[in-house]
């Protein structure tokens, strides 16, 4: 059983047990999360698919940790110019696990 549900703005195929990683949620560490935005589920050869969501179905998850992505680098630059800019970026996450898929 999967289903495809919107979290922050993306979109993820998600099953049962699985851990992914969002942009950053509110909440504390082991709070309990629903989410409504469920665009289509598979049970098990049986689809059902939202227009634009599947009313009923929810998707439940548990946060397990806000973090920091990996470091991004922007460098500008212009030739014959003398103009260099260097940045970094990290993303701050959230590593959700997907505890229940209801519908």
């Amino acid at each position: 059983m999967y289903a495809i549900v919107e979290i922050a703005g993306q979109q993820f195929k998600v099953e049962e047990g699985q851990q992914i990683f969002t942009n950053r949620l509110e909440g504390d560490v082991d709070a309990a999360l629903v989410f409504e935005k469920v665009l289509l589920v598979d049970n098990e050869g049986t689809i059902s698919i939202g227009a634009p969501t599947v009313t009923g179905a929810t998707v439940k998850a548990t946060i397990i940790e806000h973090l920091k992505g990996e470091k991004v680098i922007v460098f500008k630059k212009k030739r014959r110019k003398g103009y260099v800019k260097k940045n970094g970026h990290r993303q701050s996450l959230t590593k959700v696990k997907i505890d229940a898929i209801v519908g």
